[in-house]
Formats: C-alpha cells, sequence, structure tokens
C-alpha cells in the first residue's frame, strides 16, 4: 500500500471503496432486504394486534389492537396454547414507552415447531423506548443560551440525553483543581469542586491509549476508560465512591513480582498517579453547546442547544429504563422459538456507573465489582479467596438481553441510542441468528456473546450482514462485537466501521502466560470469524485490533477459531489487523486481506505453557495478503506460509475482495439511518509537539462519530494561557489521516506556553472543541533525530516490506515520519498515525514499496524526520523473488 495511510471513510461512504468493488465483482444482481412487513407471515386468526393508540382491554385483534407489549405478550400466551402456525405479534408503526422491559420466559415460546414473531414495520418505524419525553423548555435566567425544563415524572436518574435523536454530551470539563491522590481520593489544591453545586453528582474519568507526545495517559491499560463517582467534596478533600475507587487502585500485586497485578491485566492502581483526563456531570461545566445536565436533587435537565435547535419544539428523550428486552428460560425450561423483525431499540440507560461500583473497568467493558472485587473477584487459584473461574469478571448489561433461550431470530432490526450493550445473548443461547440489523450509537459494546463465567456457553449463534459503526460513545474500550466462551459459532459477512477500541473481540483467560502458567481451560470451540469488512477502527484507545483473541480457542488447529476471508484495513491506534494476544492457542488466520495497520498485521507470539517444552501456541498464518511480510517458517508452533506482500488492491484477487462485508442481498442495511445528520464529536487526545522557534505540531484521535456526514476538516486553536486565541490552522480529514498531525505556525514564545483545542466539521457546521492539550512552548531547540535502528527488508517478487524500529525519544522534537530511499532513485515518504505512535515505546514500523523489478538487488535507507529535518539513515538490502 502506499507509504502513506488513506484517508478514514465516513458515513455516506461507509460502503468504502473497497466495498464498491466487491459490489462490481459479485456474481449476480444485487437484490434487496425486502422489508419486515413484506416478510411477514400470512396474517391467521391467532395474531395480536398491537398499536400506541390501542387499548389493553381489547381483544387484540386488527379491530381491536392493544396498546402495550407486555399485554400483547399475554394474550399471545393465551392463544399459542394449540399453535398448529406461527403466531406473530404485529406491532404497527410508532413509540412503543417502556418503564420496565417486556419479559420472556418459556411461556412465551414457540409451540409445535412453530414460532412466535414480533412483527415491526421496519426501517425504525417501530420503536420499543426506555425514554421519557422532556417538555416545558424555558430559558435559565442569568445564563444567556441555557434552557431548562422539569425532569419528566419517573425520571429518577439517566446517563443519556437526545436531541430529535441526536446524542447529547454530558456537561464535562477539565479537572479545576490540581489532585493528589490519596487512600480515599484526593487531596485537591482547592476548594473549587466542593463549592460546586452538586459535587457528588460528579465522574472522573480516566482515559487511557499509548503514551503520545504530551498527551496524558490516564486509565488502567491503555485499551481502558475508566470511571469513578465523587463521593463527597469538603474544602480540599476529595472522597471518592468505593467500591471503585479501592477496585481500581487497590488490585492485588504478586508479592515475588512488583508491579504484576493478579489480575495479570493491566496495572494494580491508576496511572499518572491517578489524574484524571477529564470530568463530567456538574452543572458548573455546562459550556459549550450540545451539553446537558440533571439535577436530581432539583429534578430540573439543562441543555445549551446546539445551533439551530429549539428545545421547544424538538424531541428531547431522557432515557430512563435500564432494559427494554428480557428474554430468559430456565436450563430445564429455555425461551425458544422467538422471531423479532423490522424493530428499533432505543433510549435505555445503565445506572450502576453513576453510583459506587461506578466503571472499574478491566476489559471489553468487563469491570472488577464489590466491596472486596480488588482481592478476589476472578482470581482463582492465584489469591487466597479467589473466585473462580479465573477472569470472571462483571459484564456490561444489554439493553435487550438473552439467557438461556433457544432459536431466537433477529433481522432486519436496529439497536441504536442505548446505554449499555445494545444486544447480548447471554448463558445458554443457543442456535440463535443475528442478521441484516443495525448497531450504532450505543455507549459500550455493540453485541455480546457468551460470558467468562464457565456457565452453559452460547453456541450455534450466527451474526450475519449487521452492520456495526459509530460506537462505543461513552465507555470507549467497548467493542464492536464481544465474544466470550462460545462453541459453534459464526461471525460472518458483517461491516464494521468507525470503533473507539476493537471490532470484534473472542475468547478470554489467557492471561495467566504472563507467569509462566497456561491459560484458563475454557469450552470455547469451533467458532468462526470470516468475511467480514473491518475498517476504521481503533480510533480513540490502543493495543487492540481489528479482531483480537484471547486464550485456549479449541482443543485442535480442526476445531480451533478460524480467521478468514476477511479484510481489515484502516486502523488508527497502536495494535494489529489480527491480533492473538495472551494464551491464544490453535487458531487460524488464512486469507485475510490486512493493511493500513499500526505495528503488525497478524500478531503475537506466546509460549505455550501447557507443557514444559517451550513451544509457542499453536497458530497457523496462511495465504494472507498483508504488508507485514514475515517470511514463511515454523517458529515451534507458529507457523507461517504461503503469505503475499500486497503493494494495493490490485494485488488482491477481486473474488477475495468481493466476498468480504455484507453480501449483496443485505446491503440495503447500509442505507439505513437513525438519527437526524448533526455536526460530528469533538476529536479526543489532544498532543503537541515543539515543531520550531514559532511553531507547534499538533497530533489528535479523529472524531469517530461524523454526526452521519462525512468530515472536511479540522481547525486547531493555539490558546494563551489567558484563554485567548495566540493561532491557529486548518486541515482538510484527507490531509489529516494521511500525516496524523496539523502545523501551528507564527506563535510568538513570550506568549506562550500553548495550549490546543480541535474542533472537527462537516456539512452541518463544527464540533465543540476538544479538550485542551497540556501547555507547551515551540524551542528552538529542536534536534535531527538518530537513526532508525534494525532496518530489514522482507522480500517478494514485485514488492519488498521495509520493517525498522524508530530512533530513541528526543525530548519536545518528536518523529514526525521517516523518508524511504530506494536504491533505483526513490524517495518514499512516509507519514501516518504510526509514524507518531511507534516512537515512545520503540514498537516496529513497516511500509511496502512495490514497483520493484523481480530477482533484482536494492538496498533501501531509513531516516526519521523532525522538524528540524531529516536525520541519518540506517540501511539494510535485498534480492527480491524471482
Amino acid at each position: 500500500m502506499p507509504a502513506s495511510r488513506s484517508a478514514p471513510r465516513t458515513a455516506p461512504q461507509r460502503a468504502a471503496p473497497i466495498l464498491a468493488l466487491a459490489a462490481a465483482l459479485a456474481l449476480g444482481v444485487p437484490g434487496l432486504v425486502p422489508s419486515a412487513t413484506a416478510r411477514s407471515p400470512h396474517a391467521s386468526s391467532a395474531d395480536v394486534y398491537v398499536s400506541p393508540t390501542g387499548n389493553d382491554l381489547a381483544d387484540g385483534t386488527a379491530q381491536h389492537p392493544v396498546r402495550g407489549l407486555p399485554r400483547a405478550r399475554d394474550v399471545a400466551r393465551g392463544r399459542a396454547a394449540h399453535q398448529s402456525a406461527d403466531l406473530t405479534v404485529h406491532l404497527t408503526a410508532g413509540t412503543y414507552r417502556m418503564d420496565k422491559p417486556l419479559e420472556l420466559d418459556a411461556r412465551d415460546s414457540g409451540r409445535n415447531g412453530h414460532r412466535i414473531i414480533w412483527q415491526g414495520a421496519g426501517a425504525g418505524a417501530t420503536v420499543i423506548s426506555g425514554g421519557h419525553k422532556v417538555e416545558g423548555w424555558q430559558p435559565v435566567s442569568g445564563r444567556p443560551g441555557l434552557w431548562s425544563a422539569p425532569a419528566p415524572q419517573g425520571l429518577g436518574d439517566t446517563r443519556q440525553l437526545y436531541v430529535d435523536g441526536v446524542r447529547g454530551q454530558r456537561a464535562r470539563g477539565e479537572v479545576p483543581v490540581g489532585l493528589t491522590a490519596t487512600s480515599t481520593g484526593y487531596t485537591a489544591t482547592s476548594d473549587a469542586i466542593a463549592r460546586w453545586r452538586r459535587p457528588s453528582d460528579a465522574e472522573f474519568v480516566y482515559t487511557s491509549g499509548e503514551a503520545l507526545w504530551n498527551v496524558e495517559r490516564n486509565g488502567l491499560g491503555q485499551w481502558t476508560e475508566p470511571r469513578c463517582t465523587i463521593a463527597a467534596a469538603k474544602g480540599a478533600a476529595i472522597t471518592m465512591a468505593q467500591p471503585c475507587w479501592d477496585n481500581s487502585n487497590k488490585r492485588v500485586e504478586f508479592p515475588d513480582r512488583p508491579g504484576r497485578t493478579v489480575s495479570m491485566v493491566g496495572p494494580g492502581k491508576l496511572t499518572n498517579n491517578g489524574e484524571a483526563s477529564y470530568v463530567e456531570n456538574a452543572y458548573e461545566l455546562l459550556d459549550q453547546p450540545g451539553e446537558w445536565y440533571l439535577d436530581r436533587t432539583a429534578g430540573t435537565v439543562y441543555y445549551l442547544p446546539r445551533q439551530g435547535e429549539d428545545p421547544r419544539s424538538a424531541d428531547i428523550e431522557a432515557a430512563s429504563a435500564e432494559k427494554l428486552l428480557d428474554g430468559h428460560g430456565t436450563s430445564k425450561a429455555p425461551l425458544h422459538d422467538v422471531a423479532f423483525q423490522g424493530l428499533q431499540f432505543s433510549y435505555a440507560t445503565w445506572l450502576t456507573p453513576s453510583g459506587p461500583e461506578g466503571f472499574s473497568e478491566i476489559q471489553a467493558g468487563y469491570t472488577i465489582t464489590g466491596a472486596k472485587g480488588w482481592a478476589t473477584q476472578g482470581l482463582c487459584g492465584f489469591t487466597p479467596g479467589g473466585t473462580c473461574p479465573f477472569a470472571s469478571w462483571t459484564k456490561m448489561p444489554g439493553n435487550v438481553s438473552f439467557s438461556y433461550a433457544r432459536g431466537i431470530d433477529i433481522s432486519d432490526s436496529t439497536f441504536a441510542h442505548l446505554g449499555a450493550a445494545g444486544l447480548e445473548l447471554g448463558t445458554g443461547t443457543t442456535n440463535s441468528t443475528v442478521k441484516s440489523s443495525v448497531f450504532t450509537d450505543i455507549s459500550g459494546n455493540g453485541m455480546e456473546i457468551g460470558g467468562v463465567d464457565g456457565q452453559a456457553p452460547a453456541s450455534h449463534i450466527e451474526v450475519t450482514d449487521n452492520h456495526l459503526y459509530a460506537l462505543p460513545r461513552e465507555f470507549h474500550g467497548g467493542v464492536g462485537i464481544l465474544n466470550g466462551y462460545t462453541q459453534h459459532n459464526t461471525i460472518a459477512h458483517n461491516q464494521l466501521d468507525h470503533l473507539g477500541y476493537s471490532a470484534i473481540s473472542m475468547g478470554w483467560g489467557g492471561w495467566p502466560d504472563k507467569i509462566g502458567s497456561p491459560a484458563t481451560p475454557n469450552p470455547s470451540h469451533d467458532n468462526a470469524v470470516r468475511d467480514n469488512l473491518i475498517f476504521d477502527y481503533m480510533q480513540l484507545l490502543d493495543d487492540g485490533g481489528g479482531v483480537y483473541t484471547q486464550g485456549l480457542t479449541g482443543t485442535s488447529m480442526a476445531d480451533g477459531e478460524k480467521v478468514t476471508g476477511n479484510v481489515i484495513h484502516d486502523q488508527w491506534g497502536l495494535g494489529k489487523s489480527v491480533y492473538t494476544d495472551n494464551g491464544c492457542t490453535y487458531e487460524t488466520v488464512q486469507g485475510n486481506v490486512l493493511y493500513g495497520a499500526a505495528y503488525a498485521n497478524v500478531a503475537s507470539r506466546h509460549t505455550d505453557y501447557r507443557d514444559k517444552l517451550g513451544n509457542n501456541d499453536p497458530t497457523l498464518i496462511k495465504d494472507n495478503w498483508w504488508e507485514e511480510g514475515t517470511a514463511d517458517g515454523n517458529s515451534k508452533g507458529l507457523v507461517t506460509t504461503g503469505n503475499h506482500i500486497m503493494a494495493g488492491l490490485a494485488d488482491v484477487p477481486p473474488d477475495v475482495l468481493a466476498g468480504a462485508g455484507i453480501e449483496p442481498a443485505y446491503r440495503s442495511v447500509l442505507d439505513r439511518t437513525t438519527q437526524a445528520v448533526s455536526v460530528p464529536e469533538a476529536p479526543a487526545r489532544v498532543g503537541t509537539s515543539t515543531a520550531g522557534a514559532d511553531a507547534m505540531y499538533v497530533t489528535f484521535n479523529p472524531a469517530y462519530v461524523d454526526g452521519g456526514s462525512p468530515l472536511t476538516g479540522y481547525t486547531a486553536h493555539a490558546l494563551r494561557p489567558d484563554g485567548t486565541e495566540a493561532a491557529m490552522a486548518d486541515i482538510t480529514a484527507a490531509d489529516f489521516a494521511r500525516q496524523a498531525y496539523v502545523r501551528i505556525g507564527k506563535l510568538r514564545v513570550p506568549e506562550g506556553p500553548f495550549r490546543v483545542t480541535v474542533t472537527a466539521r462537516n456539512a452541518h457546521g463544527e464540533s465543540a472543541p476538544s479538550l485542551a492539550s497540556a501547555p507547551l512552548a515551540p524551542s528552538a531547540a529542536v534536534v535531527l533525530p538518530g537513526a532508525p535502528t534494525g532496518v530489514k527488508v522482507r522480500a517478494g517478487a514485485g514488492a519488498v516490506t521495509v520493517a525498522w524500529t524508530p530512533p530513541a525519544a528526543m525530548g519536545d522534537a518528536k518523529v514526525v515520519g521517516y523518508r524511504i530511499t530506494v536504491s533505483d532513485g526513490r524517495v518514499v515518504e512516509v507519514t501516518g498515525r504510526d509514524a507518531l505512535v511507534t516512537q515512545p515505546t520503540a514498537k516496529g514500523m513497516f511500509r511496502v514499496v512495490g514497483g520493484l523489478v523481480p530477482g533484482k538487488r536494492y538496498t533501501f535507507t531509513v531516516a526519521a524526520v523532525t522538524a528540524a529535518g531529516v536525520g541519518p539513515g540506517a540501511a539494510a538490502g535485498s534480492l527480491t523473488q524471482s
């Protein structure tokens, strides 16, 4: 691929150029998904009819529909007693408001070989809502632009507010005081927070990610974003809520391995001395359009409208119910043979993070919970009193969930505007499908399958032809699809794009290899991740992948996990296209197209500690098209064979590209929209580097929630210490994707140090500004970089992969790119996010250089670039393959 990474693809382009190529090459004429209504069975006398204007005293016929979903369920129970055909519960278009979930159990199953079908009007027309409409808005006296309304009856708390389908931002801002961590919280440099209206509403957020320039890395590992609320603030003393504070700061470490937690996942306490990245949910933080705050004590909702919004006429929804649908059977009496078609599930919340438990994240939305969770939870066999099995931490709940359920079929539906995970197919769920549905604007994981408690693994589940994008919105360590301990599951032909972290996460329990112990035994086997299209992922956090796998995946290569035929490209954060992490055993990675990654296409190697032979976890990496270029070999069970270096998509067989992503008959799922278009979300994690005596380089994480309209550019604003603007710089979205930084010049050093905020824009306007960077003053003492090290050439026929390790860090003068000089006279400029993020931890870099003559010797010289210019080069040569 080109040395500079391609631009991220945005909303109307979410099919991506590669998908357009696939469509052109697909056999036959792409069809359209029939509407949910068209697919409904023929009406029968047993069918039940529901309408938002119905009457629960009615009999549920077409002429006399009922109103509530619980009433419809009860009518269907009675009519299904002697079922001789599919029974359909017809939900007409409209909104069905739920204060409590629709609960289904074995009594609500299909009978005599037939199904119960909950049938909506399709395309978001039938909305099952957990929201309360907020009305009665009035301007707030003395606060120009701010509006307030009484909290709706029944709304005790919420974490989400939506204005005409667009998610608002809980009021947030910088922590207004300096913090010194204590055993119970913090000592602040002033009593500013104690003087807030409701200090105990406020929540500290700890965003992590890799170290990069002067960006703070907080959290509990590069892949996490924990949150804890304030319990009390008095004077300069801030007491944090328990058990969140202890669970995030007292994680048990091995006594003979300082710094190694018994959980083996992340550090024992919040990094960076407990510094919070920002604070959220306080009246005093209301200062940007789109922000809101609920004063629970006063029963008042506040909102600062975006340009063009009028709260008096807008549909403003506060998410209230924590679950919309709860389908639960038992191992002996499962819920079974139930279908859901043409429905939208929206406006549900999740309130646990707002309470004492907080959100003490460990990975992928799993958290440590309970008063002594830090000391015992999931630490089986590694510490006295540790609960079993190992790594059995607390999973984020689904706003729609199933357990001990069989034959659950979900199709043509939408999961949007949700506050936890979107859909949970949990313990004991079997023989079920999720097809041609949309998952977006979800606070956490898009979809969760199975669990990690070792009980009744989810099995024979097919997740196909779905579109998951623009998530997670709140708990940013969440993933698109989370698959725990499962069997015979297939995740195929989905499109996952514009994601804050990993796209698909498989397996669990492999971390003991960090201390030389085998991965935790688990029941997983025969799972497949195939023919998915994944791009623009890891847009906020790091150390993840397009497909990430943890732990044992089976009992042999025959029944281990198969990752095949996927097209995965344009990763932003530091990680891998396909990440075989701790204890990942018996995985096959074959026939995938992998490019645009930072660090590796397929990695990493781990020792197999199930015996003392010193072998690696058995893994097969075969017949992929990639940029990494690792040579064929068998490294003690890690087999690499038949892979192809790709210089561009033209090197990949067309049928391989055509086979990835949503199948032609279901591609209309890409056209479904769930919200009005709006301005983008603000960029995040802004960092600066000196660019000479009067300039700074600025990098940031892009706005992966683009407001439903393509991003066109960004503006970086350099601010003096008093908050006034000293200079600014614009960059197009395409140029930023290519080089990953923007230069702000014409800065007067005496006016600094400068902080920088960044806004994103699309056709509908400009985002709110990002949180500001740490302060930095330009410096004339910019030095040339040292030479890269470990330059290697991995040869193909007409192309090679040039790999190297970045030079050591050099104070404020950071590497912004590389220059590869080829012995045939060409000069290849290397830019992109990986050029920036690989330097602090000396992670490997690589680029493909194509257009070479087979069987000819070439030399490649690699030099790093800073603001001072091009540093000394390091060279390596190779003979291309004949």
